[in-house]
């Protein structure tokens, strides 16, 4: 539907073309997340591995709401230093997820077009709902644990500011604190690449369209 290809645009636009979502893109994310969710419960929208990708994608503006949630209740909730890490570290990584989720997500919808286009015949048995469901909750998965040691770290780094100095809760920030710092960077070139890598998939499609 044509409804569902603007928005499939518009998050494209948010998490792969612009360098940082801000709030107008945010709110118009949010919107039509709730439009689609709604649109993918029609009986006009067949069931296919990209109709699974579009509602996992909406789906991850969840963690968006959720992140404004804590940002509220920080604000309006008298809490405890120790609180206000966890509340904070929590708001940030729920949107560190999304932004995740989403670009992966996008990224697996850029990769099916690219089937589609050059590869019908050959890529339908590939191109099935049970295994866009299998993808999306890997990708869920992985960025979960991958959120998790970020939450953990910021945690570990909160409760170690008055631990000794080679307590084994330090070596433990340190490990901690390494494989953040690693995951973060293997993240920030995962997300050029996908960025690179989607410009060339959609630079293929739009010229062999042109050319038929």
């Amino acid at each position: 539907m044509k409804d569902l290809r603007r928005y499939l645009a518009l998050k494209y636009i948010q998490y792969l073309v612009l360098s940082s979502s801000n709030d107008i893109s945010t709110l118009l994310g949010l919107l039509g997340s709730v439009y689609s969710i709604i649109t993918l419960q029609s009986a006009k929208v067949s069931s296919k591995s990209t109709a699974v990708f579009i509602s996992s994608l909406a789906q991850a503006d969840i963690l968006v709401c959720l992140s404004l949630v804590s940002e509220v209740a920080l604000w309006t909730l008298g809490v405890g230093a120790s609180s206000a890490a966890f509340t904070s570290a929590l708001a940030r990584n729920l949107l560190t997820a999304n932004a995740h989720i989403s670009c992966l997500v996008l990224s697996c919808v850029a990769f099916e077009a690219y089937l589609i286009t050059f590869f019908p015949a050959e890529s339908r048995q590939s191109r099935t709902v049970r295994n866009a469901r299998v993808t999306s909750r890997a990708i869920w998965v992985l960025v979960a644990m991958e959120c998790a040691l970020f939450q953990m770290d910021d945690l570990l780094s909160v409760s170690s500011t008055s631990a000794p100095t080679h307590s084994p809760l330090m070596l433990l920030v340190h490990l901690s604190s390494t494989a953040a710092a690693l995951l973060r960077t293997l993240s920030y070139l995962l997300g050029i690449l996908l960025r690179i890598i989607n410009v060339y998939i959609y630079y293929k499609i739009f010229f062999s369209v042109s050319n038929r």
